[in-house]
């Protein structure tokens, strides 16, 4: 038994939480709120609400709402610009994982020179330490799916190269975060359904991932399991607090699973449709692939026993074979009514299908090692062909 724990983020789990921002330790007195170009923060109060916290708690703050549903690098780069133009000292994430992914990184840059690809690993990045530590990082979610309040990683396209890169390490994790499900009644029903296959797969993931341990194995389960039995109400009645109080937690848990093991091959395969068509919600992706990619790992008997663990968690409690786990996971899928998104619909053709291999190789090829079994360009070919509709 081994394994390395660190997530030194303090969350405030829980309805109402929101409304005790003004009482905690904030970590400076002017803030930059990241917050994203759509409208729903404005719309629904909660950007307001923040307002008023940080006015009860005599900080300053300006904001920053350009942030894209898959964030580019510009806008990390503009973000960081206005932060240290206006002397802020520490940075809110407000909203789902794009707004928090880019508060991250834009926290990462308003401290540092140089361009933010230089401290990314993978691809094109030029993989430098990180000299001068970040601004340090409020959470606030509004969605249930990404985990990023409770992880160090934020992930970012560079829309110049097409490639779509996680970062993190241990001064990314935020300092505080919140988790309010109040915040997430409003999340439309086909985005409760991306959201929540997106925190799914970072617990399946994490749990057949090579590095998995003990602890991580504990979070993903609960997670698979919270998820197996509340995510469908979620999706059906947005306004059950049972089910998004749930569905918040088996996020927030599979944040943990990022923090203690992490992502496998999945995440780099959707990366690479996402970062080539930015139009698609990371989620959607990763529920179009994840059939024929779980089929893969269950057909070759490299991870028979987990398959089996997952399929029970997610519901399917007399599971014996690691296919149960794809039959519980298109069970779910057609319960939350995403069993048949189609690729063709955001512009992916089928030809393009090495093109999406090479990409996903080059960018993210990091995951790949954390299989349970290899995976060749031919066999990740074949993962998206067969999942082409």
């Amino acid at each position: 038994m081994s394994f390395n724990y660190f997530i030194p983020s303090r969350i405030l789990f829980g309805k109402g939480q929101l409304s005790n921002l003004h009482s905690q330790r904030l970590p400076g007195k002017k803030a930059l709120i990241v917050t994203s170009a759509g409208t729903s923060m404005k719309k629904h109060g909660y950007l307001k609400r923040v307002e008023e916290e940080l006015k009860k708690a005599n900080v300053e703050f300006i904001i920053f709402d350009k942030i894209l549903p898959n964030p580019i690098k510009p806008h990390v780069m503009e973000g960081a610009k206005l932060a240290r133009e206006n002397g802020c000292d520490f940075v809110i994430g407000l909203g789902g994982g794009s707004s928090i992914d880019s508060a991250k990184s834009i926290a990462v840059m308003a401290s540092n020179e140089g361009d933010y690809w230089d401290y990314v690993g993978g691809g094109s990045g030029k993989g430098k330490p990180v000299p001068v530590d970040p601004l340090p990082v409020v959470a606030i979610t509004t969605t249930a799916g990404t985990g990023t309040e409770a992880d160090p990683w934020t992930v970012i396209t560079n829309d110049e190269t097409n490639e779509k890169i996680g970062f993190g390490y241990d001064k990314t994790f935020p300092v505080l975060s919140i988790v309010d499900p109040d915040l997430m009644m409003t999340v439309p029903a086909h985005l409760t359904a991306y959201q929540g296959f997106d925190a799914l797969f970072h617990s399946t993931e994490g749990y057949i991932n090579v590095v998995a341990n003990e602890m991580s194995d504990i979070y993903a389960l609960k997670s698979i399991e919270l998820i197996g039995k509340y995510l469908s109400k979620a999706v059906k009645d947005g306004s059950s607090e049972e089910a998004r109080e749930k569905v918040a937690l088996a996020n927030t848990l599979a944040g943990m699973v990022e923090s203690t093991s992490g992502c496998t091959s999945e995440h780099s395969l959707e990366h690479a449709m996402s970062a080539l068509h930015p139009d698609l919600p990371h989620g959607a992706g990763l529920i179009m692939v994840s059939r024929e990619y779980y089929t893969f790992f269950a057909k070759s008997g490299a991870c028979n026993q987990r398959m089996i663990d997952m399929a029970v968690a997610l519901g399917k409690k007399d599971a014996k074979d690691p296919m149960d786990f794809v039959t519980a996971l298109v069970e779910l899928q057609k319960a939350c009514g995403v069993d048949d998104l189609k690729m063709s619909e955001y512009g992916i053709k089928l030809s393009e299908m090495e093109d999406l291999a090479k990409n996903a190789r080059h960018t993210m090829g990091g995951l790949f090692a954390c299989d349970p079994v290899k995976l060749t360009d031919k066999d990740v070919v074949e993962i998206y062909t067969k999942s082409y509709k």
